[in-house]
């Protein structure tokens, strides 16, 4: 065993390697990878160096950083070559190919940073934050109760732009001596503001339930996933309701390792292709499109299971039902908002039409879904997160220029070049996307 798990590494890494070295003999020949800011204009760097497999961490940002930009301008650095093919045809705001130290170097040399934004917390995240006169923020990319949400990490960055009181109250009870109320901004949630996509079914009279299953999971203790446990269930009874349109977004990994939830996953898809054919004027979807926004939003009720998509709906400040694991290992934290959530357990979702009806319409739960949204995410009405955050953004922008005034200049630290483009090189490798 051991020496096949070598193998399979070896062969793993290989395959990697050759795909690097693919994305990097693509971009040599595009010309828009070679095409930099031009010196003295960006005031706002959003540094990505995680490869195609972590991508929705700043695609989720893409919206936010092109408002911004409009006042601050802004661009990505990305440390990936594969990550850099894609994003070429994707990103709102200019990129920066940095893959090597000495491109970092570059470009922190030609333009007046005054932050640099982080969402996520890549080890190479600190070849950027070694260069000051500039503020290093961590903004994340969503809001949850798990453990890394309270990370020491935090202390690494001058600031962070966490999401509300939940997210300050999490903080203080894990880092010691870490000032709250100077370091810890509150922004709520403004990917919220500029969700996409637009909605594929018309408006009429029929109640649009979203259900939204995570995976199977890979061990008992994430063990969340209810399309086995709830999913048919639930399905068909709203099926059979007449008055309710489904859409289904399931996790894109749902079935991998266990057959019988890619069976019920697949049953599920099929329930609802015959009831459109019976049906035609019920539009009820099958999502898998790449955009992830119109369906939070405009669902009247969404169901989901324990993972970030509960926060994400909560964003929004619209009913939410939240599956309830049938394996007596998953590990639910209830002393937050779970502890309070209607929740739908697997003996329960074949009358999930009552519970529906019962969240859109009981004030009592209105009202506790209002104070876990506001303790979460603050004032959720449309445009109030993208405010707050670029309201942070410009008293940043007004402090660094302050500070930078009022002290010396001096040089920043160089690279001792060979060493860690060697180790880039080899990182190339290591990291390069799937």
């Amino acid at each position: 065993m051991p020496l096949t798990r070598d193998l399979g590494l070896a062969w793993s890494l290989a395959r990697r390697a050759v795909r690097s070295r693919s994305s990097r003999r693509r971009l040599e020949r595009d010309p828009r990878a070679a095409a930099t800011p031009a010196p003295g204009t960006v005031r706002v760097a959003v540094y990505f160096a995680d490869t195609t497999v972590n991508m929705y961490q700043i695609r989720q940002w893409y919206a936010p950083l092109a408002r911004l930009a409009e006042t601050f301008p802004v661009a990505i650095v990305v440390r990936s070559p594969g990550t850099m093919v894609t994003m070429l045809d994707e990103s709102p705001v200019p990129l920066v190919y940095a893959r090597k130290v000495a491109d970092l170097e570059d470009f922190v040399a030609a333009q007046p940073l005054a932050m640099t934004l982080y969402v996520n917390q890549n080890a190479k995240n600190f070849q950027m934050m070694r260069y000051g006169r500039m503020w290093h923020v961590f903004v994340n990319h969503g809001e949850s109760d798990k453990m890394y949400m309270t990370t020491n990490q935090f202390k690494a960055y001058d600031y962070a732009f966490v999401a509300g009181d939940a997210a300050k109250d999490r903080l203080a009870a894990k880092l010691w001596d870490y000032d709250l109320d100077k370091r810890a901004v509150p922004i709520g949630r403004p990917q919220a503001d500029h969700f996409s996509g637009e909605v594929p079914y018309p408006d009429d009279d029929r109640l649009v339930v979203l259900y939204a299953p995570t995976w199977e999971g890979d061990r008992p203790a994430a063990a969340y996933g209810s399309i086995v446990t709830h999913g048919l269930a639930l399905v068909r009874a709203l099926l059979a309701s007449g008055r309710h349109r489904v859409v289904y977004r399931a996790h894109p990994r749902s079935g991998v390792l266990d057959p019988e939830y890619r069976r019920a996953h697949e049953g599920i898809i099929r329930a609802l292709a015959e009831a459109n054919t019976r049906d035609p004027g019920a539009h009820h979807i099958h999502d898998e499109g790449p955009e992830l926004g119109w369906q939070l939003a405009a669902a009247d009720v969404a169901v989901t299971d324990i993972s970030a998509m509960v926060y994400d709906r909560l964003a929004t400040g619209r009913p939410l039902v939240v599956t309830r694991p049938v394996a007596v290992e998953a590990d639910v934290d209830e002393s937050g908002y779970l502890g309070d959530a209607e929740w739908l357990t697997a003996d329960g979702a074949g009358d999930i039409v009552s519970l529906v009806d019962r969240v859109v319409d009981d004030p009592e739960a209105q009202g506790r879904l209002e104070h876990w949204v506001r303790r979460h995410f603050g004032d959720t009405s449309p445009g109030a997160a993208t405010h707050r955050f670029e309201n942070a953004v410009a008293d940043l922008v007004r402090l660094r220029d302050d500070y930078a005034a009022r002290r010396p200049s001096f040089d920043e630290p160089r690279s001792t070049g060979a060493a860690e483009d060697a180790d880039q090189e080899a990182g190339d490798a290591e990291t390069s996307d799937l």
